[in-house]
């Protein structure tokens, strides 16, 4: 979607075409698969590198554009928030030194960013969901200034008619009413592309469902949400929640979200995905369709399929069927959407290496798992290892299993042996997964942030930890090692500029506040008790209508 001139579907002869278009591409791709004419070999891999752009006080800056136009490489576009950046890496065949040369590339893509960022007064920083991001960084006027994103926002609004209800319950607990898609630009990713045989697609694709609980578990780095502790990985439900195109009503509502892990295995080609996902999914954004993808099959042209791919782009399954045309030849991927960003570039490419490589290495015992594994199961898997990371116990084989086992007993030798078999040379081989067994034995950047956190809060306001927690990935960050040998923040960690102090870095959130009929002798009690001095009163509507302090009421004490 993000290279097509969108706008919103409204007139019924624009909507007629658009689903002519679409329907005719799902011919064309059943036509390519009958025909032979997608590629089956070389396998080849690819990523895409979300970022985040801070000021020097560690607050999202929202300056995306001008340093985009400054780093001029069409390797990189913009993300929905003006504060966010992606690159996109080249696919590069599965052999050799693959990964290490991707790795170098992306170092390099991000030496790019962060010498034009630098200019402006600007750092990078990778996470899932930055640490010091706050409710006033995420409104519609943050959002980077493209047709695409306006329109795709009026257009989910438009569908679901009412404000998104955000309710994530973890230690701690968020619940938020907001009026657009923006809360979308709190989560980057590191997602990662692998190329697929269509004569095995559908076997391959269950696969990567079945893998994704374990996967993730080791991956997570994304516990907090404007300075709640919430899931392991909270993007998990933020992304879920955040662009969901369903309206809340009296009626039971069986219509899956657009962000899904899905509902059951497939089964028959891969064009049962997408019409699937047509099927359960209507378009709401159109673009300009000129030529017909059964005609250039049939004219020995290769169709790029541009109304299938632009609904595709609105569907957002944690693993996404993909559809790409390199060097005039037609290929299939599977997106690994579920990986966060950070908390380094080893980090990253390790996770992509554990990934290809079971991916890869499949025993053959793990066939036609939809026969016999019950899907409730794997997606019970994917959630909790979303909620509670490597602390998650995960239904395998017909048995429970702790993530630290399961991975070091079968996942990491499977993926040795996949890796291997396709000629990845073993010193990329035992260098990556070397990390991944690290992070698993020690801690992955989902614990790392929580338990720093946690000892900053004993010392600090909540805003200043975050803060200083952003401040302390960064650094941590642009020396490169492994999350795993990262030292725990103490409670008496600072800001490297005491001087950028404001306000609410030392005001309390914890908030009590009364309601107008409230008797002025329950409210002298909580301030006594609760030692404050000033309390919020508020209508039953829920809207703020005054301030009392105690210099108001204490003349009421001993009455």
């Amino acid at each position: 979607m993000g290279d097509m001139n969108v706008k919103k579907l409204k007139k019924k002869k624009d909507r007629a075409n658009y689903v002519h278009h679409l329907l005719n591409d799902i011919k064309a791709l059943d036509l390519m698969l009958k025909k032979g004419m997608i590629e089956t070999e070389p396998i080849r891999i690819g990523a895409e590198q979300e970022f985040c752009l801070v000021k020097p006080n560690y607050s999202p800056s929202d300056n995306a554009l001008e340093i985009l136009k400054d780093i001029d490489d069409e390797h990189f576009t913009t993300e929905i928030g003006n504060y966010n950046l992606e690159a996109n890496l080249d696919p590069l065949e599965l052999k050799g030194s693959c990964f290490s040369n991707l790795h170098n590339q992306l170092d390099s893509l991000l030496k790019k960013a962060k010498d034009a960022a630098e200019k402006k007064h600007t750092k990078i920083v990778l996470a899932g969901i930055l640490p010091s991001i706050g409710l006033d960084n995420i409104g519609e006027h943050q959002m980077t200034p493209l047709q695409r994103y306006t329109v795709l926002n009026e257009a989910i609004k438009d569908s679901r008619k009412q404000d998104f209800n955000i309710h994530i319950q973890g230690v701690d607990e968020l619940n938020l009413l907001f009026d657009s898609v923006m809360l979308e630009g709190c989560n980057t990713s590191f997602q990662m592309h692998l190329q697929v045989s269509p004569n095995s697609f559908i076997d391959t694709y269950n696969w990567a469902q079945a893998i994704a609980g374990p996967i993730l578990s080791a991956c997570a780095n994304s516990p907090l949400l404007f300075g709640k502790e919430l899931w392991s990985e909270t993007r998990i439900a933020l992304f879920t929640q955040s662009i969901d195109t369903r309206a809340k009503s009296f009626l039971l509502n069986e219509n899956q979200s657009r962000v899904s892990f899905g509902r059951n295995w497939y089964t028959g080609t891969v064009t049962d995905i997408f019409k699937d996902n047509i099927s359960r999914f209507r378009s709401f954004l159109t673009s300009a369709y000129i030529k017909d993808s059964v005609d250039l099959i049939e004219n020995n042209q290769t169709p790029k399929l541009l109304a299938l791919q632009l609904h595709n782009g609105t569907v957002y399954p944690w693993n996404r069927v993909c559809y790409g045309v390199g060097n005039n030849k037609p290929h299939l991927r599977i997106e690994n959407r579920y990986i966060p960003s950070g908390p380094t570039t080893v980090d990253e490419i390790a996770n992509m290496v554990f990934w290809v490589g079971v991916m890869m290495g499949k025993p053959k015992k793990y066939d036609n798992l939809h026969k016999r594994w019950d899907f409730k199961d794997v997606k019970t898997n994917f959630f909790n290892a979303a909620r509670y990371g490597m602390a998650a116990q995960m239904y395998w084989d017909g048995s429970y299993k702790s993530c630290l086992d399961l991975i070091l007993n079968e996942l990491l030798p499977m993926a040795y042996k996949g890796l291997y078999k396709f000629g990845v040379a073993p010193k990329d081989v035992e260098y990556y997964l070397a990390i991944i067994k690290n992070r698993v034995k020690a801690l992955n950047g989902s614990e790392w942030t929580v338990r720093s956190y946690r000892h900053l809060l004993k010392s600090h306001k909540r805003f200043e930890a975050m803060q200083i927690l952003t401040s302390k990935l960064y650094e941590k960050q642009e020396q490169g090692h492994p999350v795993a040998t990262w030292r725990i923040l103490e409670e008496t960690t600072e800001l490297p500029d005491a001087d950028s102090r404001v306000v609410k870095h030392i005001m309390s959130t914890d908030i009590f506040s009364v309601y107008k009929t409230d008797s002025i002798e329950l409210v002298l009690n909580i301030m006594e008790w609760k030692n404050i001095h000033h309390m919020p009163v508020i209508s039953h509507d829920k809207e703020l209508i005054g301030v009392l302090s105690w210099k108001d009421i204490k003349d009421f004490k001993d009455e």
